[in-house]
């Protein structure tokens, strides 16, 4: 069994969690919630999922799991992630979705919810401790498809009203913007919302084979798609997200994708945020800003979660976070356009969009322009698919075991001045260049993060960082 616990939830091959292992884990998720007193007989869990092809059997396997447990499954369709824990949270209830997120088709995952939000590194930990406890029940692995009460519509209609009080009333009229479909669950939703703002509403890229899209490091072939839709339609931006919907895709008029930190920061200042906690991956200009004092964490939502529960329980308010790929987490209530928006802490793909197209709205600027004002450092993220766990594990381990080995490694690239070992090994080298070597949390792949004074700069460290890994052979 190959299924485990990444960066953010259980994560494997689609034919590893097709059957027992969903079972297993959703079994193991109720008996945990049971035991310690966040649900009790008859407690409903809310489930939804994307449109992978694995993930409705994984959804009924994973009802027919809850029931036998003494839950009541609750059925929410294929919605956005997002939506999913704040139709949880209103209800008081826990959640699972089935979702691979960005990862390719052959994949999936799993992510639970407490009645209060996602869980964390220690939920993790201890869920994993009691689905090793029942390896061995027949009870626990019984491959059952079940039914929950239907209630999408529901669930689509709270998120729904939530994102259409964020911004003020008409404020997109005159914008042309595209909404990238594929074959993310939140692609009908997009539309309505950026209509609901008078937005001239261009629907793209539709698809019923699903595509993974990953926000972090967009391919070639999605930017140059990008760039085609907007020059062929005179867009002033494009809008998509991951396949589960927490992750932003925010395109300029060029179709240029604005990098996932820049959107958190733009977030942030527009809600007026005073605590931001993000990843160590994350731009590291954000200090810059001055507006708000920023908490560094590993790369992951539960680590992102666990910094803003820290600043809350000291007092600190207009608490959020958001990782390098733009999903942002409101840590605390914000207020916006007279209205309060709900703590949500778990990523959401629709706040840090709107956020980015209401500002450049209101001061009259196109996306682009909106990016160039904050004036952060050029930074570029990219991946190496199927990089072996066993090659990067040995990568890892050779650059950490001296300054020597890590100095050898780079020598191609430049000389060390300073290195941060939070997640992955982010070095800053002596003409204050950064590149950061990281293995993926989800799947087999390595992901090279750098940043430069200059797009060119930027671009080629990032070429001869990947070129340096390729060449790896442990």
């Amino acid at each position: 069994m190959t299924a485990k616990f990444g960066t953010s939830g259980l994560r494997g091959l689609s034919s590893d969690l097709i059957g027992a292992v969903s079972a297993l884990y959703s079994t193991a998720f109720a008996r945990y919630l049971l035991a310690e007193g966040l649900a009790q007989a008859g407690s409903p869990v809310v489930i939804a999922r994307d449109f992978r092809p694995s993930s409705p059997e994984i959804a009924a396997t994973i009802m027919a799991a809850l029931r036998r447990a003494g839950l009541e499954p609750i059925d929410c369709g294929t919605i956005a992630t997002p939506a999913l824990a704040l139709y949880g949270a209103s209800l008081g209830a826990a959640g699972i979705m089935v979702t691979g997120s960005h990862i390719p088709a052959d994949r999936n995952g799993i992510k639970f919810y407490r009645p209060d939000g996602e869980i964390n590194k220690q939920d993790e930990q201890a869920i994993t401790r009691m689905a090793d406890a029942l390896a061995d029940d027949p009870e626990a692995n019984l491959v059952e498809s079940g039914v929950g009460d239907e209630q999408e519509g529901q669930a689509s209609a709270l998120f729904l009203d939530r994102n259409l009080h964020i911004l003020p009333a008409g404020c997109l009229e005159g914008r042309r913007i595209g909404i990238y479909q594929h074959s993310t669950v939140a692609r009908d939703m997009m539309v309505d919302v950026f209509q609901h703002y008078g937005a001239t509403v261009f629907p793209l890229g539709r698809s019923d084979v699903f595509i993974p899209v990953d926000t972090e490091a967009v391919s070639v072939d999605t930017v140059t798609q990008l760039a085609h839709w907007s020059d062929e339609l005179a867009l002033d931006a494009i809008i998509s997200t991951d396949g589960d919907g927490d992750r932003p895709l925010v395109a300029d008029e060029h179709g240029l994708p604005l990098r996932g930190d820049l959107l958190g920061l733009i977030a942030a200042r527009f809600l007026k945020a005073s605590v931001v906690a993000t990843p160590v991956t994350s731009n590291s200009g954000l200090e810059q800003d001055g507006g708000f004092s920023v908490i560094r964490t590993r790369v992951g939502s539960p680590y992102v979660i666990a910094a803003m529960e820290t600043a809350l329980a000291e007092g600190r308010e207009r608490v959020l976070g958001f990782e390098a790929n733009g999903g942002l987490m409101l840590g605390s209530d914000f207020t916006v356009e007279g209205t309060v928006l709900k703590a949500l802490p778990t990523r959401d793909s629709f706040l840090p969009a709107l956020a980015a197209l209401g500002m450049a709205a209101q001061n009259g600027q196109s996306l682009s322009d909106l990016a160039k004002a904050f004036s952060l450092p050029v930074a570029l993220s990219d991946r190496l698919e199927n990089f072996a766990t066993e090659r990067s594990t040995s990568l890892m381990a050779h650059i950490r075991q001296s300054r020597d080995n890590l100095a050898g490694f780079l020598a191609p690239i430049g000389a060390v001045a300073g290195v941060s070992d939070i997640d992955g090994v982010r070095v800053t080298l002596a003409d204050g260049r950064v590149i950061h070597f990281r293995p993926s949390g989800n799947a087999p792949e390595m992901r090279c993060y750098v940043e430069a004074k200059t797009h060119g700069e930027a671009e080629a460290l990032m070429k001869t960082g990947l070129e340096l890994l390729r060449g790896w052979a442990g």
